[in-house]
């Protein structure tokens, strides 16, 4: 270090700061509200505020502005690190060096640019789990020198702590609404993380249920979890421990924002952790091409001959169809048919990422590149699907200003790792897959007209599942099947009533609706027979109110009423036999409904139902006697 280095190290360029901005939005956040409230005292002191990220590269800078000029000249500015490393003594590197506050004064600092300056530091830390997130500096001319600076920037450190705890709990209060109906009406074992990997909240069966899955010690021993994002769209790094590749992850979205995931262990069946040399690959199982399409139906038929067809040449194919219709077995399918079958087959949910992790997933980074960067970097998903096929699910979500990167891949066959200065070379298929109007996104400026004509070389139409009723028998049997060896169950059938329900019903979430409803079903069975009470209450409620109006037109020649049920009736009706059938067990009858105990509560007051609770618990009363 030169001690008469007349300013710091060069900044970073307009597109690095603007990514580091990104990856520290919550710190910025949380500041944002208390920069405006200082301003003036700022101001007043001829003083400035500087916030930086854990590695003393300066995020932000606010304050009065007749000392910002003199402070650019330092390289005092966004992008330029202050660490101890880069800066010699300076309040923000030495606090972060001894994660504390410190006052750096006049000529205490190491250089000589910065001895006609006083400043005061200290780090900002997580409130979750104490690790630091940044640091916040006061800095002024020596002449503006004050022992009130320390204590003023350690309160205002605290108010960020304060602020960043706020917004944590609301999101973790957000992330428990949208997933404890879930974690209440299941006996798997549940846990709940927030999107750092961060344990929330578990239900009752989790310590249990976890420890048959291989996870040794207390529960809260294995979180949190690194990469649980990655981890969730099934690319789980070789150092993470093996319970990770059996347990189901489910991602917690709130709109597009992800709140956190939930990790689910059977409670219904054992399972050991698998060897690695256990866990193959779908692609490498040499089952036949499209064979785990289920269905032989004529709109079915057409679109797996279209992607056989187009299977053997290597242009790429965009899979067009609903949420849920089976997009990923096709763009499988397509693989394991090409040339390319023996490479890897890797896949990608664009609309599952923020903007700053899709971008290092799909590039990769190098060492360094960013906080909290592996050691070694990372090889993105691109150069992980090299000699094999890369399957983008949701390519509609892709952010605008990441899109002229892809297709400069697409178009050049090489990608640029983040904080890399040389290309690599990649060689892979793309397959695409959207369940949303490309062309009305590129008529509102969303999506780039140039990379949607080189996505849809080729595009397939999948069928949703209620073109194709002829296909719902087999499905059935086949969901029905799988949830039997799945769950231990036995030999579980479906009644006629409960059969009929479901091949009239409509289907809006497709072949991925029919799979949960049916592994639902199986589960809530008794003495082994799926009936109509045991199906989701969005599938039955149609069927009881067709079935009203079948029965008042049956008896419309007797002296009663012929008038058509209404929905709010056949609501009530289906309130009624949950009831009855767990027997005035409210908590069941919720669970079985799909809604909150409180809701049910609500809708049977507004019913009239209260004497059909008191019935149903007499009766069971009587028969306990």
């Amino acid at each position: 270090m030169d001690p008469e280095a007349k300013s710091g190290p060069p900044p970073l360029d307009e597109d690095a700061v603007y990514d580091l901005r990104v990856r520290n939005s919550r710190l910025l956040d949380a500041i944002g509200p208390l920069i405006g409230q200082t301003r003036e005292l700022l101001c007043r002191t001829e003083t400035v505020l500087v916030l930086t990220d854990p590695n003393g590269t300066i995020l932000e800078l606010a304050g009065d502005s007749r000392i910002v000029r003199p402070l650019g000249e330092l390289r005092l500015i966004p992008g330029c690190s202050w660490t101890e490393h880069t800066g010699g003594t300076n309040a923000i590197g030495t606090a972060l060096a001894l994660q504390q506050p410190v006052q750096i004064h006049s000529a205490e600092h190491f250089c000589m640019a910065m001895k006609r300056w006083t400043c005061a530091a200290t780090v900002i830390c997580d409130p979750q789990d104490g690790t630091v997130l940044g640091g916040v500096d006061v800095s002024g001319l020596a002449q503006t020198y004050s022992r009130h600076s320390l204590p003023f920037i350690v309160s205002l450190a605290s108010r960020i702590e304060g602020r960043l705890g706020r917004l944590t709990l609301e999101r973790h209060l957000r992330l428990l609404e949208n997933s404890l109906t879930y974690c209440s009406q299941r006996s798997d074992g549940v846990a709940i993380v927030d999107e750092f990997g961060r344990l929330v909240k578990t239900n009752a069966q989790a310590r249990a249920a976890f420890a048959r899955l291989g996870v040794s010690g207390s529960l809260e021993s294995a979180f949190p979890i690194a990469d649980i994002a990655a981890i969730a769209e099934g690319s789980v790094p070789p150092q993470s421990a093996e319970w990770l590749r059996v347990a189901r992850i489910e991602c917690i979205k709130e709109g597009g924002d992800t709140l956190g995931f939930m990790l689910i262990a059977s409670a219904s069946i054992r399972l050991t952790p698998l060897r690695p040399d256990q866990i193959l690959p779908v692609e490498s199982e040499r089952t036949p091409a499209f064979s785990g399409i289920i269905g032989s139906s004529s709109p079915l038929c057409t679109a797996i001959q279209k992607a056989q067809q187009l299977a053997k040449a290597a242009v790429p194919v965009l899979l067009l169809g609903e949420t849920g219709v089976g997009k990923e077995l096709f763009a499988r399918g397509i693989h394991q048919s090409s040339s390319r079958a023996n490479g890897p087959f890797v896949a990608l949910n664009c609309g599952s990422f923020s903007r700053d992790l899709l971008t290092s997933e799909l590039f990769g980074y190098a060492e360094g590149a960013f906080t909290g960067a592996r050691r070694s970097g990372m090889m993105g998903k691109i150069e992980a699907a090299n000699r094999g096929t890369l399957f983008l699910d949701e390519v509609g979500e892709m952010p605008l200003d990441i899109q002229p990167h892809f297709l400069r891949v697409l178009e050049e066959g090489e990608v640029l790792r983040l904080g890399e200065n040389m290309a690599r070379k990649v060689d892979f298929r793309l397959i695409a897959a959207t369940n949303r109007d490309l062309r009305a996104k590129i008529a509102d400026g969303s999506f780039r007209t140039d990379l949607y004509y080189r996505l849809a070389v080729t595009n397939i139409p999948i069928p949703p599942l209620r073109e194709r009723k002829a296909d719902l028998p087999d499905l059935l049997e086949h969901w029905l099947s799988i949830s039997r060896d799945r769950f231990g169950v036995g030999n579980v059938v479906i009644e006629d009533t409960a059969f009929e329900c479901l091949m009239n019903y409509a289907w809006p979430g497709n072949v991925r609706e029919l799979r949960n409803a049916i592994e639902g079903a199986v589960l809530m069975a008794c003495d082994g027979v799926i009936r109509i009470g045991d199906l989701p209450s969005e599938i039955q409620t149609p069927f009881i109110f067709e079935g009203a109006q079948d029965r008042s037109h049956t008896t419309a020649s007797q002296p009663v009423s012929g008038e058509v049920l209404s929905l709010d009736a056949a609501e009530a009706e289906s309130i009624r036999l949950a009831i009855q059938k767990y027997r005035g067990n409210l908590t069941e009858a919720a669970a079985q409904l799909g809604i909150a105990k409180s809701t049910l509560y609500q809708k049977v007051a507004r019913y009239g139902l209260t004497d059909d609770i008191l019935v149903a618990r007499r009766k069971l009363s009587r028969q306990e006697r």
